[in-house]
């Protein structure tokens, strides 16, 4: 079972790794690319994953200045805009807004900061699986030489955990977005229940308050009626007539 997903988990390292390379390979040949370019590198397999790091987005280096951010997106923002682009509306739009949101994010210095940590959060773990990658290899007694000892290999393990990350991150944010949704939707159905019972019960005192003058005239009415003299009857029933009274002389 775990032979079985080590093999998935580096089949798909290895497809992530030809990806990036074909992608790097040509962006080297134009930093800037052409509109169509720009369009289908934002829209290429995984964007939604790849569009999560404005660094990507963005073409630039964590490093780099402020300068060289609004440099950057003021050169994308203006290839990838609709206005540009009016045979592709759709995607021209959608880009657009990936360029736009990664620029916010790191125009923001918080936003720029956090960034940053999650790229140094992503050397530190690159250089822990470098060190664990070297242990089992000396354990093994095999030279101990790893591909991420090349630099481009090492910032390509950065960029592939930085990817990650950011990510992970975002299916976090997700998750709490939809728990948070959740307790308020819960919330408003109790605030919901609680409003309609109080409703009934209101309702009901003010019935029973209303009705108060007619249930006391009706214990009047049955207590004035008790009083009245009562027909008398004999045991079995039978209408007894009152006792006739010898007339006096």
């Amino acid at each position: 079972m775990a032979s079985g997903e080590s093999s998935k988990s580096a089949e798909s390292e290895s497809a992530f790794n030809l990806f990036y390379t074909e992608v790097k390979a040509i962006e080297q040949v134009d930093s800037v690319l052409t509109s169509k370019q720009q369009i289908d590198r934002l829209h290429r397999p995984g964007s939604t994953y790849f569009n999560l790091n404005p660094f990507e987005v963005l073409q630039i280096d964590p490093d780099c200045t402020m300068a060289d951010v609004k440099k950057k997106y003021r050169q994308l923002s203006i290839l990838v805009h609709p206005d540009k682009n009016p045979a592709d509306p759709d995607r021209s739009q959608k880009s657009f807004e990936a360029v736009n949101k990664a620029y916010k994010t790191l125009e923001n210095e918080e936003g720029y900061k956090r960034c940053k940590e999650i790229v140094e959060e992503a050397k530190t773990r690159t250089e822990d699986m470098m060190k664990q990658k070297r242990k089992t290899l000396k354990k093994e007694g095999k030279p101990i030489i790893i591909p991420e000892d090349d630099t481009e290999q090492y910032k390509h393990a950065v960029y592939v955990q930085t990817c990650k990350l950011f990510a992970d991150l975002e299916r976090l944010r997700q998750e709490r977005e939809a728990k948070d949704m959740h307790e308020r939707k819960r919330k408003a159905e109790e605030e919901e229940t609680e409003k309609e019972t109080k409703k009934i019960k209101e309702e009901w005192n003010k019935n029973f308050e209303e009705s108060r003058s007619d249930r006391v005239n009706s214990w009047r009415n049955w207590k004035t009626g008790s009083k009245k003299t009562k027909t008398k009857t004999t045991k079995s029933g039978e209408f007894k007539p009152p006792k006739h009274k010898a007339e006096q002389r």
